[in-house]
């Protein structure tokens, strides 16, 4: 009878200067590098655990000195550190204790044509908060994808990861061109409907939305003019109050919950 193989004892990283330690600090500061890399930084216990039960690709991991961990993968290189190291890498005002990386899922070919379904296009959602709150939302009310114009916030930025709350992990997303968005719409048949306050604007409860791809703008500068001219129509969310428009996120939280109503 064979014999498994030993896990690896963690190992112990104490310079801040280990390249360890500084790849893991550039992946919390710079997209360009995390797109170079294909990998992104994960902070906490909750996205572990959701890494874990997603099966995504788990490059490496630092815990505090005394942390406990969960099973790991064999292959995951597990590194102790001293709690004030992990602090100054963390992109976390508050630092659960574990910091990870994880492989970006290949980018998907712009061709092709998409199942219909309840999609949505971002742009120029630039917080990330927001745009890590709409995959978390998209996750819950099962949306078929999200698609990422230009100028929307990185969805690999340590702060969209946290706002997702594991759902960057299963909910599919791409990062398109506004011509490549408007090509593969186009040959599958689903309709561009430009979310947009009031006006002639149709109210989203009378909306065809059964299978539909609804544009979401920025709070500070709307729906840029190239997509609004690829928009098949406008629809509306009615606000009896006094506000003029809605939070990002927000808007589109309501728009899901209707394409599934």
């Amino acid at each position: 009878m064979l014999k498994s193989s030993p896990i690896p004892a963690p190992q112990r990283i104490t310079s801040a200067q280990n390249p360890l330690i500084r790849h893991m600090k550039k992946l919390a500061e710079q997209k360009s590098y995390r797109r170079e890399q294909r990998e992104f930084l994960c902070d906490g216990y909750k996205l572990l655990a959701e890494a874990l039960s997603s099966d995504a690709e788990i490059s490496a991991l630092l815990f505090a000195d005394g942390a406990s961990l969960p099973p790991l993968p064999d292959e995951v290189r597990r590194v102790s550190v001293p709690a004030g190291l992990l602090s100054a890498i963390s992109p976390s005002e508050t630092p659960q204790g574990v910091l990870f990386s994880c492989r970006m899922p290949e980018p998907t070919p712009p061709s092709g044509t998409l199942k219909p379904g309840r999609y949505l296009v971002l742009d120029g959602v630039q917080d990330p908060g927001n745009v890590g709150t709409i995959l978390r939302t998209a996750d819950a009310f099962h949306a078929d994808g999200i698609f990422l114009l230009p100028g929307c916030a990185d969805p690999y930025n340590p702060k969209t990861i946290r706002a997702t709350m594991g759902s960057v992990f299963r909910q599919p997303f791409r990062e398109l061109s506004p011509e490549e968005i408007k090509e593969i719409l186009d040959a599958s048949g689903i309709p561009l409907l430009a979310a947009m306050p009031g006006g002639d604007a149709l109210d989203i409860r009378d909306a065809p939305l059964r299978s539909a791809a609804v544009l979401i703008g920025s709070e500070g500068r709307g729906i840029s003019p190239k997509m609004l001219s690829y928009a098949a129509g406008k629809v509306s969310i009615p606000m009896p109050g006094r506000s003029e428009s809605l939070n990002a996120a927000v808007a589109a939280a309501l728009i899901l919950w209707e394409m599934i109503r």
